[in-house]
């Protein structure tokens, strides 16, 4: 089924843009010429709302979770329809709005593209998100079931998929669906089962 995909903030946007086009820091700096002396221009796609999970509630529930940014993912201007991400951006909200924070690469990059894939293969209507587990250095994208919910607010429902991205904390089967109200309690210390939760076609 095709993503929901919520709508970034316009400054969010706007500040990764200006910062691709002016930062010696963009990836794209740190990348090869082209045959014609040039290095390829990036795009910006696929953005993301990103959660924090500060607190659990009773029987696993998120009872606490907080939106701390927008990440953005980065691809080559003129690369074919899903090519490969290069990097990510990543925008934090200040007393003045939403701007720019860093540009970022790792293995949650490809990660990121690779569970929005599978995704687009379960069925049912989702909205994605980013949720993040800090004190596991964990990452999962959170496929909200209510896709007319505010993309900026909100916790896990029990049914709510997880696909917690890789590299997962040792027993936590990345690139799996489970569901929400089976995952959180593992997250606090809980044992961890030995299959997985939801198995997915993809």
């Amino acid at each position: 089924m095709p993503l929901h995909l919520p709508s970034a903030p316009a400054p969010a946007a706007r500040s990764v843009l200006a910062a691709l086009r002016s930062s010696s820091s963009a990836p794209g700096g740190r990348r090869a010429l082209a045959a014609d002396g040039t290095r390829p221009s990036l795009e910006i796609e696929l953005p993301l709302p990103v959660h924090e999970l500060t607190a659990l509630g009773p029987h696993g529930a998120a009872s606490s979770t907080r939106l701390t940014a927008w990440r953005f993912l980065l691809r080559e201007a003129d690369a074919p329809a899903g090519a490969a991400a290069v990097g990510a951006a990543e925008t934090l909200l200040t007393s003045d709005g939403w701007a720019f924070a860093y540009f970022c690469g790792g293995p949650f990059v490809p990660a990121s593209q690779r569970a929005l894939r599978q995704a687009e293969s379960l069925p049912g209507l989702h909205q994605p998100r980013l949720l993040s587990v800090p004190r596991l250095y964990m990452l999962t994208l959170w496929l909200h079931g209510d896709t007319a919910a505010d993309s900026t607010e909100g916790s896990p429902r029990p049914g709510d998929l997880l696909i917690p991205l890789s590299p997962a904390p040792p027993g936590i089967a990345a690139h799996v669906p489970h569901r929400a109200e089976a995952l959180l309690p593992l997250l606090t210390g809980g044992s961890v089962p030995a299959a997985p939760l939801l198995r997915s076609g993809a």
